[in-house]
């Protein structure tokens, strides 16, 4: 397998970078929850709808990419793990762009008080979004670890160790989002929904 070399920083000091993406990852988002930055173009409710369901398929595929490089790496088949969890990646960064376009421009929906089953709803979305602020750092450490060293040369870094810890915390995050998303679109339905605008 052929030598892969990263830029220096990243290579000699991936937390530190990890730390500084990690850190402009949350402000873009809070901001986009809570700032109501004007950045975002306008849009209708359907569209948040469309985008909602785009996430969901998205974040479907990232759980097959994860289980699929989950097995090869188990196999050895090291290049093929390399590629599902580029692709893993990849498809996360397209879900983070679905999501502030959805969040910073039409809003988000919530489940009103009183509907049945909101505790449990509200409990499951709680450990997802924790999950994925947990899975943030991880998620990038592993990455710019996977791209600027060879295969030799992750053996000898916590590579394995925070895979599996940072594997395990996104895969959870990521189906309890999906069930989360199936559970307001289609078992409360639109009377049990409140279009939420911005942080408000």
């Amino acid at each position: 397998m052929s030598t892969v070399r990263g830029p220096a920083l990243a290579r000699e000091h991936p937390r530190a970078l990890t730390a500084v993406l990690t850190v402009v990852g949350y402000v873009v988002v809070v901001g986009t929850l809570y700032g109501d930055i004007g950045l975002y173009p306008e849009i209708s409710e359907s569209t948040v709808d469309v985008l909602a369901a785009a996430i969901a398929v998205v974040n479907s595929l990232t759980v097959g990419c994860l289980l699929a490089g989950v097995r090869w790496i188990r196999n050895g088949e090291v290049r093929k793990h390399r590629a599902a969890m580029a692709a893993a990646f990849s498809l996360i960064l397209v879900f983070l762009v679905l999501y502030l376009l959805k969040t910073g421009g039409g809003g988000r929906k919530e489940i009103v008080a009183g509907a049945p089953l909101r505790s449990y709803y509200l409990g499951m979305l709680g450990i997802h979004i924790l999950l994925s602020v947990v899975s943030v750092p991880l998620v990038l450490y592993q990455v710019t670890l996977g791209l600027t060293h060879t295969t030799a040369e992750l053996r000898e870094t916590a590579h394995a160790t925070v895979g599996r810890v940072a594997v395990s915390a996104w895969l959870v995050s990521l189906v309890l989002g999906v069930v989360a998303y199936l559970m307001l679109a289609f078992f409360y339905g639109p009377q049990h929904i409140e279009f939420v605008r911005g942080g408000a």
